[in-house]
Parts: C-alpha cells; sequence; structure tokens
C-alpha cells in the first residue's frame, strides 16, 4: 500500500511512501533526493554504501542523494508467507535543499547541512530520538499542508539537535555505482541474501552477473570497495550476530546455519569482523 507517493523526479516538494507488503521489494538503487526510512515491522539486512547490516523493528536511517542502499529480508521471511508477519515502514522522500525557502535563520540552515553532510554515509539513529520520530512518522502520511510541513520541520530538529546516531558507510566511501549497475547488483545482492548459507563460489556469483569470474571480481570491487568474500563473508557474520542473541542456540549449530564451513574459520572472521569471539559476543549481547 502507497500513499501520498510523488516521484523520485519531483524533487521540490517532501513526499511520503507507506509500505505495507509481505516483504520489501524494492531494488537496490539511488536518486538524487534525500530519503529518512522507518522500519515500522520486519527484520533483514540492509546495505547502505559499503556498510552491511541487520535490521529489525524500529530501524531509521536517514541518507543525502546519491547513496546507494537496499533493505532485503532474511529468508525465513520470505520462504515463509503465512507464518510471518508483514513489512511495514514508512519513507520520506525530500530535496537536500528543503529548508532554504522556508527560513532565512542562518543556525538552523547550517545545523541541517551538517546533519545531511554526515548523512552522505547514512546515520542510523537511535534511543530517545529514534522513539521520538516513529511516532512523529506513524501519523505524518495522514497530514496534509502546513501540518504535515510543521510534523517534518519537528523530526528534521530532533535529527539535527540529536547525538544518538552512528555513520554507517566507511569514511573513505566512494560512491562508483551508475543506473546501468542497479539491475546486476540487485540481482547479485538478491543472490547472495538468499543463498549466503550455502556455499557460494566466485563462479556461481560471476554466473548470476553474466559476466567471467575475473571480470566479476574487478565490477564487484570496484562497485562495493571490497573483494567479494569479505563482502560474503559480512553478510554471514552479521547474520551470526543476529543469531547469537537467542542464548538456546549452540554456537556451532549458528556456524553452519550462517554459511561457515568450520569452527575455525567461523571464529576467525567473528572476531575480524566484531573484535570478539562468538562466545564472548553472547555475553555482552545476552547479558
Amino acid at each position: 500500500m502507497k500513499a501520498n507517493l510523488i516521484p523520485i523526479g519531483a524533487t521540490e516538494t517532501i513526499s511520503i511512501k507507506k509500505i505495507n507488503e509481505h516483504h520489501y521489494s524494492s531494488p537496490f538503487h539511488f536518486h538524487k533526493i534525500c530519503e529518512l526510512n522507518h522500519v515500522v515491522s520486519s527484520c533483514g539486512k540492509r546495505i547502505v554504501g559499503d556498510n552491511i547490516d541487520n535490521f529489525s523493528d524500529g530501524d531509521l536511517v536517514l541518507m543525502s542523494p546519491d547513496l546507494p542502499h537496499i533493505w532485503y529480508n532474511d529468508p525465513v521471511i520470505l520462504n515463509n508467507p503465512p507464518k510471518t508477519k508483514l513489512a511495514k515502514a514508512v519513507v520520506v522522500y525530500f530535496p537536500i535543499n528543503f529548508l532554504d525557502k522556508l527560513t532565512s535563520d542562518n543556525l538552523a540552515l547550517i545545523k541541517t547541512k551538517k546533519m545531511m553532510e554526515k548523512a552522505n554515509r547514512g546515520l542510523r539513529f537511535y534511543g530517545t530520538t529514534q522513539k521520538f520520530v516513529s511516532k512523529k512518522l506513524s501519523t505524518i502520511a495522514e497530514k496534509n499542508g502546513f501540518e504535515r510541513i510543521i510534523a517534518f520541520l519537528e523530526i528534521i530538529e530532533a535529527l539535527t539537535e540529536s547525538r544518538e546516531y552512528e555513520q554507517l558507510a566507511s569514511v573513505g566511501y566512494a560512491h562508483n555505482f551508475n543506473e546501468r549497475d542497479t539491475e546486476r547488483m540487485t540481482r547479485v545482492f538478491k543472490y547472495l541474501m538468499q543463498h549466503f548459507a550455502d556455499p557460494i563460489s566466485l563462479q556461481e556469483i560471476a554466473d548470476v552477473a553474466n559476466m567471467t569470474p575475473p571480470a566479476f571480481s574487478t565490477y564487484f570491487r570496484k562497485r562495493t570497495q571490497k573483494c567479494f568474500t569479505t563482502f560474503l563473508n559480512e553478510i554471514r557474520v552479521g547474520h551470526a550476530c543476529k543469531l547469537l542473541e537467542d542464548p538456546d542456540l549452540a554456537i556451532l549449530d549458528i556456524c553452519f546455519s550462517s554459511g561457515f564451513q568450520n569452527a575455525t574459520h567461523f571464529n576467525k572472521m567473528f572476531k575480524q569482523f566484531i573484535g570478539r569471539a562468538p562466545s564472548e559476543y553472547r555475553k555482552f549481547v545476552v547479558s
């Protein structure tokens, strides 16, 4: 279900999209306007620039123009329609210079500009900021005219004043995608998200992209700034982190469920990405 959706090309206004589907279906993409993405309910993996992370209910991310991104549901949701809840989200699109025509307050303009510069890497908000903005977004689509603008400005003020955020893409991340890449990378990401728990060879993923393995390796590294193996292991470790939150699951079972073939490699990769062993991470998140 979509409400108050204005095409991406309409860069002079604020537009709202409400998602209420079985799963997220937007392809890997980027656009010329800013996006504030709030997950009402659902879970899976999101890619923002070169960052890969889990998302769940309440996830709130702000992105500046031209930052590639995709939200993708976990296989348990994609493969079990009758047993899982719907993917619900509220997405706000707005031009980066939206405030210029509304105020001449230099302090407000400077604060907003600084926030959007940080959002070049994507900003995930949490804590009281996330709760306040989530509440505002729950009703913004039903508002019209000045009421919608006022609600939106209250959201922007909360975000600019907040210190409860983390930047997602790495400091050195540079956007290397063009519009022709989106279809190919959507196929690649979709395949990886659906099959990361299985062995995936370079030949196999290169076939998905309709490329030779050497050409794909060069292409993938240039676009994501990571080699394919590192990217795949990052997805697997992220999934393991999610499973480790359940104290009833055995760590060895989590190892295999996340796509690793043996405990030694699992422990090595987990410590490389997370900085601690799986058992130590579980103690940290469960305690």
